[in-house]
């Protein structure tokens, strides 16, 4: 009972104070009995699609220098529509398109000592291909596995291109941080999303142009003269280039 009349006479004196406030005031006195005031979420941002031929963002690595990155450019040539030519000094692969375009792929190449150069064929291809390390490597790294299936983890990358006639590829790699350097034992690397594009556009037996290397491959130089590439080949080798070459060892990836 004691607390119903303390209840009711809160209320009446609460009630006399309104009286002679001012309309905030009274609003404020009684705010306690007013109804929870309703909050709704902000919408949140739903995924939007992708518009047609638009690339997907994990297609990239926002990493890579933009001159390393997939792109069409210009380049007058006299070879045909899907011939590879490879620009080792300057870490470019072209896959020529025609009416003097190309589609230019940033690449990892061969270190000192394992460039390469010549006039070659895609002699098959391969989508995540085994890796087995040549004997040569085994002996002189016995810890390496003697095979390695194919998958994210293997060192050839989601695809693989054979080069006919040598022991080289060109391939994925698990290393985007490769790009751009040399870096391989005269494998031809690529970002996974680069050869898994460039894999889709070569048919196999496309002819492969790889070009020499050049006096200082640090140095930013211009693009080489395209228009004598259909004559291009390779130099005949040095007794001493063809002794190396002989006994250097054989090219992991």
């Amino acid at each position: 009972m004691s607390n119903k009349l303390f209840t009711t006479a809160s209320l009446a004196a609460l009630i006399a104070a309104a009286a002679f406030a001012t309309p905030a005031s009274a609003q404020s006195l009684f705010a306690f009995m007013a109804p929870p005031a309703q909050t709704q979420a902000a919408p949140q941002p739903q995924a939007v699609d992708p518009a047609p031929g638009q690339d997907d963002a994990t297609d990239t690595d926002a990493s890579l220098a933009g001159r390393l990155q997939r792109q069409v450019v210009n380049y007058p040539t006299r070879e045909a529509p899907g011939t590879i030519i490879v620009d080792t000094p300057h870490t470019f692969l072209y896959l020529v398109l025609g009416g003097g375009k190309a589609m230019r792929y940033g690449i990892g190449v061969g270190r000192e000592g394992y460039t390469w150069a010549g006039v070659k064929n895609v002699a098959r291809k391969a989508e995540w291909p085994d890796w087995y390390p040549p004997s040569e490597m085994i002996r002189r790294q016995p810890y390496l596995p003697r095979m390695v299936a194919g998958g994210p983890g293997n060192p050839l990358g989601a695809r693989a291109m054979y080069i006919g006639g040598t022991e080289y590829r060109i391939h994925g790699t698990n290393d985007p941080s490769s790009i751009g350097k040399f870096m391989s034992s005269g494998c031809i690397r690529l970002l996974n999303a680069d050869v898994e594009d460039l894999y889709s556009r070569v048919q196999v037996g496309a002819k492969v142009i790889v070009l020499p290397m050049a006096a200082n491959p640090t140095r930013e130089a211009a693009k080489p003269d395209t228009t004598q590439v259909a004559s291009y080949a390779p130099a005949p080798q040095s007794r001493a280039a063809r002794a190396w070459n002989g006994t250097r060892p054989s090219g992991l990836y």
